[in-house]
């Protein structure tokens, strides 16, 4: 790392130094701007709930009511929606899926004009749960304008930082949100567990430091996880491997080839109930929704483990689709050795995944399933008052960990290309 950032300062590579300048200076954007609340709103003082999720991929901008509420979560719905109507649902899609990056760029494009359209409905709905009943219509079109034109504006931002920058915009406007959050996170949980707990000063501090080290020992175990993979040996018919200097090929496939899709899936299936409850505000309802569909009860917090088990073997499928793989490999006159190409090959990928998505849905339950668990010993000892900003791992790390990482391999990348291109320039 510290000869990756060497080569970064180094007089030869200014235009990499631009790039990297121009990324932050348009992330410092983004923060600013979830700071700005939208005019004639108030800010949310109430649980979140399932809405928590936006509002940390959001930088905490949705409890700010801010221009950003909505950051660039309606565009990843899309994503995932038309990713969904590609698996023959829809011909149309399935098409443009197979027609490389001309279908890939069409597809983008479209998502983005379903992300805008669910930004004004997503906007409208919260402007009239939030603002109340005597607001007016013109109101709450008002604030629905303001927040598309927010998700408009990051998702342009996002495709400066993707052309301009390092990395992929999208993804590091979420975790830079994310980040903004942790200081004031780190800052609340002193002020609730040493100097305005009616605890003990001592056992106070030692369950900050606790706090600390628990959360850093999260950190590295989501590094390990995401780095994780299975390498499945492939043999192509072209190829030895048995001569001097050859080199075994794999094909590597992740632990959590999933991502943080799962749990956006999860949480997105819960907040169906309690949005309807909300618009058709019916007590008996409402006490329906709150007693059995939130995570926060025992029932919730079952069917949300086992909705992000299911989602997480769905989406994985979805991804990975063995029958492609196996296809694509025996086009290539590639094999795996002691399995036979097509039918077996499948079966075998089919099972490698199976066991894999296991472990990676696990994972992924307890990391969305920690925060909740925390909250919940946390108010069980009396004297302490935490935040609910205060939390105990939970899927922004996977998402901070996950893009922090992709984007260190993209810059190495490129410093490695350039180192090559120079060698090869000297000769």
């Amino acid at each position: 790392m510290f000869q990756t950032m060497k080569q970064i300062f180094a007089p030869t590579n200014k235009d990499l130094r631009k790039r990297i300048w121009f990324t932050l200076g348009a992330l410092l954007i983004f923060i600013v701007g979830t700071s700005i609340q939208v005019p004639g709103t108030p800010k949310i003082d109430t649980n979140l709930g399932f809405l928590e999720l936006v509002n940390v991929m959001g930088g905490g901008a949705f409890k700010q009511f801010s221009i950003f509420a909505l950051g660039v979560m309606p565009y990843i719905t899309a994503t995932i929606i038309m990713q969904l109507l590609q698996m023959d649902i829809v011909p149309y899609f399935s098409e443009l899926a197979d027609q490389g990056p001309v279908g890939r760029q069409k597809i983008n494009q479209i998502s983005r004009y379903m992300g805008i359209a669910f930004a004004f409905i997503e906007g409208f709905a919260f402007a009239y749960a939030f603002m109340g009943k005597t607001a007016s219509t013109f109101d709450y079109l008002y604030v629905a304008t303001v927040l598309t034109a927010g998700t408009a504006f990051t998702l342009w931002l996002g495709d400066q930082i993707t052309q301009k920058g390092i990395g992929n915009g999208i993804s590091l406007i979420i975790m830079a949100g994310i980040i903004a959050t942790l200081p004031q996170m780190f800052i609340d949980a002193f002020m609730g567990l040493v100097l305005n707990s009616s605890i003990n000063n001592i056992l106070g501090i030692a369950l900050f430091i606790a706090f600390v080290i628990v959360y850093f020992l999260i950190i590295i175990g989501v590094i390990w996880v995401q780095e994780a993979d299975r390498k499945i040996p492939v043999q192509y018919a072209n190829k030895s491997t048995s001569a001097f200097g050859g080199q075994q090929s794999y094909m590597p496939i992740k632990i959590n080839s999933a991502g943080v899709v799962p749990v956006i899936f999860a949480s997105t299936f819960l907040s169906i109930p309690a949005a309807i409850a909300q618009f058709i505000n019916n007590e008996g309802f409402t006490n329906f929704v709150n007693s059995y569909l939130s995570y926060t009860t025992p029932v919730g917090f079952l069917i949300y483990v086992v909705l992000i088990f299911f989602f997480g073997y769905f989406y994985t499928f979805i991804q990975m689709k063995p029958d492609e793989l196996a296809k694509n490999l025996q086009n290539n006159g590639g094999y795996i050795p002691g399995v036979r190409p097509g039918k077996d090959t499948e079966d075998y990928v089919s099972k490698v995944l199976t066991r894999l998505t296991v472990v990676g849905s696990i994972f992924l339950i307890i990391l969305a399933v920690l925060p909740i668990l925390f909250s919940a010993g946390m108010g069980l000892i009396d004297g302490i008052e935490l935040s609910s900003q205060v939390t105990l791992g939970g899927t922004g790390l996977l998402i901070v960990v996950g893009v922090a990482l992709e984007t260190y391999k993209q810059l190495e990348g490129s410093l490695v290309s350039r180192s090559y291109k120079k060698g090869y320039a000297r000769r």
